[in-house]
C-alpha cells in the first residue's frame, strides 16, 4: 500500500529538489510520500516545509499537497510575497495542472466535475460529496491516453485542472465519476490500490503572477510515472 502516517517513511533522497529560486520565491519538486507540513507526532516532523527551512531559512508556506502527491510546490521568501501568492490561490488566479492515472477507460474525451465536498468526519481525513453542506468544488479533466491492454485493470491517463482547491478534491472527484486514481489507499479498491506503487497523482505545472516582477510565470515538473 502507499505510505500512511502510521508507517511514515519519507524518501531520504533527494533531501530537497529546487526547481526555481529568487529573492521572492522558492519552488520545489515535492516527492510522493513526504508530508508538506509536520504531523502531530514527533515521528512526523520530517516534511517538505522543514527541509526547505533547513536550506532556505526564510521560506514561508503558501499551500499544501497531499503526502502521496508529488510535483510543483511553491513557497514565498518574504511576507509580502506570501500575501500576494496566498491571494492568488484564494481568488483562484493560480493555474494548476495535474496528471493522474485512473482506473478504467474513460469514455468522453473531456469533461467537468462540479460536486461540492465536505469532510467525512467519522472517517477523516476522507472527504465526501455533500450537496447540502459541501463547499463548491470544480475540476476540469481531459484524456491524455488510454493505456494499452495487457494488465488486469484498464487505465486512462488524464490531465486535471482544478478550478477550486478543496482537500482531496481530485481524488474524490475522479472516484465520483467512477475512475479512482490508482494507488489511492484512502479511496481505492484493493485492486486499484495494488495497481500502482504510489498514488498516481502529480502536480505537473503551476502558473502564478510573480509577486515582484508582476508577470505570469509557469513552473513545471516532469511526471514520474
Amino acid at each position: 500500500m502507499p505510505p500512511t502516517l502510521k508507517t511514515y517513511n519519507p524518501p531520504a533522497t533527494p533531501q530537497l529538489d529546487i526547481l526555481y529560486q529568487d529573492d521572492s520565491l522558492l519552488v520545489l519538486n515535492k516527492q510522493s510520500g513526504l508530508l508538506s507540513v509536520p504531523g502531530k507526532h514527533p515521528e512526523h516532523a520530517d516534511c517538505l516545509e522543514a527541509r526547505a527551512h533547513a536550506a532556505v531559512p526564510d521560506a514561508l508556506l503558501v499551500h499544501r499537497l497531499d503526502m502521496e502527491t508529488s510535483g510543483v510546490f511553491i513557497m514565498a521568501r518574504t511576507k509580502q510575497a506570501q500575501r500576494h501568492l496566498g491571494f492568488q490561490f484564494e481568488k483562484r488566479n493560480a493555474r494548476k495542472t495535474y496528471v493522474a492515472r485512473v482506473a478504467g477507460h474513460v469514455v468522453e474525451p473531456s469533461g467537468t466535475v462540479n460536486l461540492p465536498l465536505i469532510c467525512d468526519w467519522p472517517n477523516r481525513p476522507k472527504q465526501m460529496v455533500d450537496f447540502d453542506n459541501g463547499k463548491q468544488a470544480v475540476t476540469d479533466w481531459t484524456i491524455l491516453e488510454r493505456e494499452a491492454a495487457g494488465q488486469s485493470l484498464d487505465v486512462t491517463r488524464v490531465q486535471l485542472k482544478p478550478q477550486t482547491g478543496r482537500s482531496h478534491q481530485l481524488r474524490v472527484h475522479m472516484l465520483a465519476i467512477g475512475h479512482a486514481i490508482l494507488g489511492d489507499g484512502l479511496y481505492g479498491t484493493p485492486e486499484e490500490i495494488s495497481a500502482a506503487p504510489r498514488l498516481q497523482l502529480h502536480a505537473e505545472a503551476l502558473t502564478i503572477m510573480h509577486p515582484v516582477k508582476k508577470e505570469f510565470i509557469t513552473f513545471a515538473s516532469p511526471v514520474p510515472f
